[in-house]
């Protein structure tokens, strides 16, 4: 695991000293992006406070865009939700935002791996008042939502981030599929993979994999379909009635 790690954290680096992947955490470098940022994104302290803790981390590049969260808090207040899954939580950034938006009896079941990583974000739950609402599962997020099948809650939830694993993209979208409810919503990072997804290399299985998932998303009659191409690309599968 370590090994893996720290492979990630070089390639992760070198893409970010050749500007082919620009770290997460920027502003936008345009002006014009720059004003519709100053005017558009509203970080609660809370999760300032994560944010920058988080970028403390050498692999801080997985953290998600402050855009991407307001977004899915929205949408999350939107269509009243109130059970939401994120694979791959990180630091939980994304977690405790999507916490911040559920009514109290809301539930965020928050899949990762790494308990070091859980841990950092344990103390901005419990300040945010939203820990009760996390619920993390410390093993592989294939084997977590099998539990949840399991349990009987398929079609029961109504949102599901994915951002975990590349190459189990198809998957975790498979999955989900059976977890979420019919007008729930499946949100998809990384779908653009730095530009990676336009073809990929024969060696390249992560922008093999999440090509694949964009290609075969585009023909799933089962969702109606936007992908949104800021960030590292952002796609949003909602589950037709």
């Amino acid at each position: 695991m370590a090994l893996e790690l720290k492979t990630v954290f070089c390639v992760c680096f070198f893409l970010a000293l050749t500007g082919k992947c620009r770290p997460k955490y920027y502003h936008p470098e345009t002006p014009l992006m720059q004003y519709v940022f100053n005017n558009s994104v509203r970080e609660p302290p809370v999760l300032e406070k994560l944010r920058l803790k988080t970028l403390e981390d050498p692999l801080y590049i997985m953290l998600a865009t402050i855009e991407h969260a307001q977004l899915m808090a929205n949408l999350l207040k939107l269509m009243k939700a109130k059970k939401a899954i994120e694979i791959g939580m990180y630091t939980g950034y994304n977690a405790l935002s999507m916490a911040l938006a559920l009514p109290d009896d809301g539930r965020v079941v928050a899949c990762e791996i790494n308990e070091d990583y859980a841990d950092i974000g344990k103390p901005f739950f419990k300040e945010a008042g939203v820990d009760k609402k996390i619920d993390i599962r410390l093993q592989p997020a294939l084997k977590t939502l099998d539990d949840l099948l399991a349990a009987g809650e398929n079609e029961t939830f109504d949102f599901v981030f994915i951002d975990a694993d590349k190459q189990n993209y198809g998957n975790y979208y498979e999955k989900s599929m059976q977890l979420v409810r019919k007008g729930g919503i499946i949100a998809i990072d990384n779908v653009l993979w730095s530009g990676r997804v336009i073809a990929p290399a024969e060696d390249d299985l992560r922008s093999q994999t999440i090509d694949t998932l964009n290609k075969k998303l585009h023909t799933d009659d089962r969702i109606d379909l936007s992908m949104l191409a800021f960030g590292d690309g952002l796609t949003l599968a909602f589950k037709r009635w």
